[in-house]
């Protein structure tokens, strides 16, 4: 049976059907080869995976995303981050860097960054001088930092999948390694910048003092502080909170800004039913599989092979970095957590490896694979909207994915990173 799941979920991804119907059609292929087991588990592990409040925050921190764009957020921060960042080389790209950085506070998602604020720092690159695949480039490595700096939709599933941790313990846990991320795509922008020659734009600079931005930014920047420390101090649940967020940023958006009209709310409620179907149909059809994978004791058996090997947290962690790189590759982070945490999970605890940090590592391994080809989601999310090809493209951000995977060895390597802000505030999971 496990033979036959693996064959038929790799054959499908060689014919290029989606990963969600890979997953699907995998798991309805090897229940035809259990005779005692009838189809309709395949149906009830799918709702069941479902069934989960939790999940709730889904569809909330997405549609909390999708009314602060409305509601003119996306600008504000954008303005307030290029006056940050001021006039000098490479200033665009600080500018967007910083801006995806403070709207991964809000949306938790690398794709609605990518395809929303990273959109509009694309144009204005491009009208400063810098290159078109520069340009997509930075922006879809910034992206990556959506699904690391809280809220996260990938902490989410990773906390259902692996018990170990609590949402709220991965929410912290995320805020540094976030933070580095950006640090690092700085360097690479201020680099290549200086030897580029690429420099700001007067299309964001009005002349408003830079302690007005900052004080018309406040309700936007306010968000992720409402949500992180409302859960740190008890006042709402992670699934709560993603409630309070879409109250927020509907008021925030109607009458504080004033840019969100109630007749673009029937967009923005199809934009999110749209985004939260695929999300949550991945997150059914990686239960099926997860569970044949359990049913045929691959976790179990994995784990014992390994363990036989005696190998070093050391050694352990590096094989995991090889094999989640080469998993991202092919498969998105939603289902490649479903995946493989199990099994990995296991040998991680038994080696020692904090769960935080364990979990950090895997979500940013994960992620990579996102601006890796031939799978890779953000580059093409990021080639729609900017129109640059995916070559040109791939071929810019070399030096990020490089900077990128300094910072995964860091993550990797030394455990404060990781688990540093979780323990100060009193978050051992």
């Amino acid at each position: 049976m496990s033979l036959v799941l693996s064959l038929t979920f790799i054959g499908m991804m060689v014919l290029g059907v989606p990963i969600a119907f890979a997953m699907l059609i995998a798991g309805l292929v090897a229940v035809a080869m259990m005779p005692s087991v009838t189809s309709l588990v395949v149906v009830q592990n799918m709702f069941s995976s479902l069934d989960s409040f939790p999940l709730l925050a889904i569809p909330f921190f997405i549609l909390a995303a999708e009314l602060m764009s409305g509601g003119a957020m996306t600008d504000v921060l954008l303005t307030f981050a290029a006056r940050l960042v001021g006039k000098r080389r490479g200033g665009l790209g600080h500018a967007n860097i910083a801006t995806l950085t403070f709207f991964s506070g809000i949306s938790g998602s690398a794709l609605a960054d990518a395809a929303g604020p990273g959109g509009m720092m694309i144009k204005i690159m491009k009208k400063a001088g810098y290159s078109d695949a520069y340009a997509a480039a930075l922006t879809a490595s910034t992206a990556i930092v959506g699904p690391i700096i809280p809220p996260s939709i990938i902490m989410i599933v990773y906390a259902l999948t692996n018990p170990d941790v609590t949402i709220t313990g991965l929410f912290v846990a995320g805020i540094v390694p976030g933070l580095m991320i950006s640090v690092s795509l700085a360097v690479v922008n201020h680099v290549i910048s200086v030897r580029r020659n690429y420099r700001s734009s007067d299309e964001l600079f009005d002349g408003t003092p830079l302690f007005r931005l900052f004080f018309r930014s406040l309700p936007a920047l306010f968000l992720p502080f409402i949500i992180m420390g409302g859960i740190h101090f008890g006042v709402f649940t992670p699934t709560e909170a993603s409630a309070v967020a879409v109250v927020y940023g509907l008021i925030v958006g109607r009458f504080v800004y004033g840019a969100l009209e109630f007749d673009m709310l029937p967009a923005i409620l199809f934009r999110t039913v749209l985004m939260t179907s695929s999300i949550l149909f991945i997150v059914a059809t990686s239960a099926i599989f997860a569970w044949l994978l359990t049913v045929g004791q691959i976790p179990q058996l994995v784990t014992a092979w390994i363990a036989g090997m005696h190998l070093s947290s050391f050694t352990l962690l590096l094989a995991v970095n090889v094999l989640l790189l080469l998993v991202g590759i092919f498969i998105e982070p939603l289902p490649g957590v479903m995946i493989m945490v199990p099994i990995l999970a296991p040998l991680a605890d038994a080696a020692g490896i904090a769960p935080l940090q364990f979990a950090i590592v895997v979500i940013v391994n994960l992620t990579l694979g996102m601006i890796t080809p031939p799978v890779g989601s953000l580059l093409f999310v990021t080639s729609a909207v900017s129109g640059v090809k995916m070559g040109p493209m791939v071929r810019e951000a070399y030096p990020m994915f490089a900077a990128l995977l300094l910072v995964l060895a860091l993550l990797t390597y030394v455990p404060g990173f990781s688990t540093w802000l979780p323990e100060l505030l009193g978050y051992k999971n």
